[in-house]
């Protein structure tokens, strides 16, 4: 049933500060999976301080403006605070351990995003799930990124950035990180609310056909993208495993279209490990090579960045650009009106999409793989380091896919109304533009790039 009711008001509990500085969240959970297929059960794991807690599923869209719709409730459950975090192993992992509080029925759920709202009086938290679909073929996918949710997840004191003191904690940071706790930001759904569900949305409405996988699913099956139409990457997709990026790359070296509605993607090389809760729930990115063990027995799964040594493959080869700097705020400025992405929009050279710029961003880099032909849509004023610009890159393939880069991590919170009607308003065309265009069989062969 469509509803409005899955929303949390108020600001989500902050990050990125000393766990004695955090209050303690009155209710959370976590999922024993991220990703799921249709009719497969879901233990979760809730811990909370009052008496009873129930749970609702809501499946994300559009219906009709509400973007959400309750397909599950679960009745009262009793409730107990389980145990604290610990720092695990010589990666300082941070887990929670608990026992299982509930397993959930997923059979006639629909693939798509799902957050599970766990609620106690006061007080609500999310836990976010995709259930997924069989199969991609003829499909525009929807990829919900959270191998980069859970590497800046700091619950338990540590995320794959900092450690127990707080941004600058460098040092003490985790080497690897789990699915095995809640997220701590964003009311428990991580970056889903702000940096992927405008897209959800506006893709159900427009009544495309699509499917839905998470970027862990990337790694499980070699054969998921096989006769997708188009993959779409919502916000931050920066994490990235060595059977991740290859299974994308071959994907669209068969012809399918690939969107980064974000920027810095594929950024970051990890290792998917297992936990005691199963496989490919353990991300390990030791940032700095001569820590990993793997960098002198296989230097091409050294989970420092991609472009690095001791196995460098740039970005840029598959988005078109590489990551250039954080933090960059400004205006997004049109470089190419005449761009079939720009079209309807009523824009022109140097016409601006307001605050739409940051706060990281990806540039056309002299010295990176540039792929060709691509064409620069839009190229922005930014000063951050010795960065002067950013770029919106389109490109082209042999195999007729296009490949669309952004080039701002704020472009889906600019469709979601961040930077005001304005920018909400030409987002939401060139992004309409994108997912129409992206859903069709090889969009290069009907929309070549020209090599400007």
């Amino acid at each position: 049933m469509p509803s409005k009711a899955w929303r949390i008001k108020g600001a989500s509990p902050a990050f990125g500060i000393s766990p004695g500085s955090r209050r303690p969240t009155a209710v959370e959970g976590y999922a024993d999976q991220a990703s799921v297929p249709a009719g497969r059960p879901v233990r979760i794991f809730v811990s909370t301080s009052a008496k009873h807690w129930r749970a609702t599923a809501y499946r994300m869209g559009w219906y009709g403006g509400d973007q959400g719709a309750s397909v599950w409730h679960s009745g009262t459950q009793p409730g107990h605070r389980q145990a604290a975090p610990k720092a695990v192993g010589k990666t300082h992992t941070p887990t929670a351990g608990w026992r299982s509080s509930l397993t959930i029925s997923t059979v006639g759920w629909r693939p798509g995003a799902y957050l599970l709202r766990l609620d106690v009086p006061g007080h609500a938290s999310y836990v976010p799930l995709t259930v997924r679909s069989t199969s991609t073929r003829g499909t525009l996918v929807l990829l919900a990124p959270d191998t980069t949710w859970q590497a800046y997840n700091d619950w338990g004191g540590r995320n794959l950035y900092w450690g127990p003191r707080g941004k600058g904690d460098f040092a003490d940071r985790a080497r690897a990180v789990t699915f095995d706790r809640p997220y701590v930001y964003g009311h428990g759904a991580g970056e889903y609310l702000s940096r992927m569900q405008p897209v959800v949305a506006l893709a159900e409405q427009l009544g495309l056909r699509l499917s839905y996988v998470d970027d862990v699913d990337l790694e499980r099956d070699p054969h998921l993208l096989d006769g997708a139409r188009g993959v779409i990457s919502m916000g931050h997709d920066e994490y990235y495993s060595v059977k991740m990026r290859a299974n994308l790359e071959r994907a669209r070296d068969a012809g399918t279209n690939i969107a980064f509605l974000g920027a810095n993607a594929v950024f970051r090389r990890i290792r998917l490990e297992s936990t005691k809760i199963g496989p490919r729930r353990l991300e390990v990115n030791y940032k700095a090579a001569d820590e990993d063990p793997k960098s002198r027995t296989s230097p091409e799964q050294t989970t420092a960045d991609w472009p690095a040594q001791p196995h460098p493959v740039d970005e840029s080869s598959l988005t078109g650009e590489a990551y250039a700097c954080f933090p960059g705020h400004g205006d997004l400025v049109v470089a190419s009106p005449s761009s079939w992405l720009l079209a309807g929009t009523g824009l022109h050279k140097g016409d601006a999409l307001p605050g739409a710029l940051g706060p990281e961003f990806d540039a056309v880099t002299p010295g990176t793989p540039t792929p060709h032909p691509l064409d620069v849509v839009l190229r922005s004023p930014a000063r951050c380091g010795s960065y002067s610009h950013a770029d919106a890159t389109y490109y082209t393939t042999r195999s007729g896919a296009g490949v669309f880069d952004s080039g701002t991590m704020d472009w889906v919170a600019g469709l979601g109304g961040k930077h005001g009607a304005r920018t909400a308003r030409l987002e939401r065309a060139i992004t309409t533009t994108v997912l129409r265009g992206f859903a069709t069989d090889r969009v290069g062969r009907k929309h070549p790039a020209h090599g400007d």
